[in-house]
């Protein structure tokens, strides 16, 4: 296939991180050149809290730090619309309404966004809405259906490795904590990885409740909360509720103010027992120094709990 002159830009932020394995061979299988924003600094957040409502969550404003980095950069920046991915499979409303808002705020940049829907309790499926990106960049739809269909047996076999690497984790001596956070949350350089930083060079192993059999952490989550229906949240509580007997602690991790985590975590603190939990809620902060001082903490009490101290 020829490669077409078409530049597309992912904000690294939001649904990116879930989904940046399956974008990148969706472009490549059709050609297209895919320019990713630079991680996250205070800039990213200071820039995005200026154009942002006070309500608007971290995770958010982060990501309209990373929509202005790519301004002028590419011919079209790929926002996503995602609703729902089956019955009672839902995800935050803060994605449903993504394309819009971010062209409303950037609306006098001219620059072009480009998305796709997916809501599959409306009967728009997942592979719908890859063929519609396809053909809004020009392709036919069956070069988008093909791009897609190489694209989930990429995204397929990549994720399987890392569940697969999060699982190793949990065999063998030394301490380890399950971090329970959204993608975008522990993936991002400025708010989530520090605690990762943190923890690796103090030797607790960090396992990532949300790199997990999916369908396995569905049905866990079922059988602890039949309402819960927060997609993402469910991945990560029914994760959580499967691993907490083979680790040392509990790290809830959220960015202020997400409201399903805000219920789903407390939801996790009365269902997950027998094992030290500890809720953490990021905001804009300057510095890390608190928040190493009460991870320092947490650490101290499992050593105490385990007889280490």
């Amino acid at each position: 296939m020829e490669p077409r002159s078409i530049k597309v830009g992912l904000p690294r932020a939001f649904l990116y991180h879930r989904y940046k394995d399956m974008w990148k061979a969706f472009f490549d299988a059709l050609g297209v050149e895919t320019v990713v924003s630079a991680p996250t600094v205070r800039a990213d957040l200071d820039n995005g809290s200026a154009v942002a409502i006070d309500e608007t969550c971290v995770s958010e404003k982060i990501w309209f730090g990373h929509v202005q980095q790519l301004i002028g950069k590419c011919d079209h920046i790929l926002v996503p619309r995602i609703s729902s991915v089956g019955k009672e499979r839902i995800f935050c409303t803060r994605f449903e309404a993504l394309p819009d808002i971010t062209r409303a705020v950037f609306y006098a940049s001219g620059q072009s966004i480009v998305d796709y829907n997916i809501d599959v309790q409306k009967k728009s499926s997942e592979e719908d809405a890859f063929i519609d990106l396809g053909v809004k960049l020009g392709f036919a739809p069956r070069e988008a259906k093909r791009a897609y269909k190489d694209a989930l047996r990429a995204d397929a076999k990549i994720w399987k490795q890392r569940v697969a690497a999060e699982e190793k984790k949990l065999t063998g001596p030394g301490m380890k904590v399950l971090i329970c956070a959204h993608s975008y949350v522990l993936e991002d350089s400025y708010i989530g990885k520090p605690v990762l930083d943190f923890l690796r060079e103090n030797d607790v192993k960090a396992i990532r409740a949300d790199i997990c059999d999916r369908d396995a952490a569905r049905r866990k989550c079922a059988a602890l909360s039949p309402t819960c229906h927060w997609e993402l949240n469910c991945e990560i509580m029914g994760s959580a509720a499967l691993r907490a007997d083979k680790v040392d602690g509990v790290i809830l991790m959220s960015a202020f103010p997400c409201g399903p985590d805000s219920m789903v975590n407390e939801m996790m603190m009365r269902k997950i027992k027998g094992v030290p939990m500890l809720n953490i809620v990021l905001d804009g902060q300057n510095g890390t120094a608190g928040l190493e001082t009460r991870l320092e903490s947490f650490i101290d009490i499992i050593r105490f709990k385990e007889g280490l101290l």
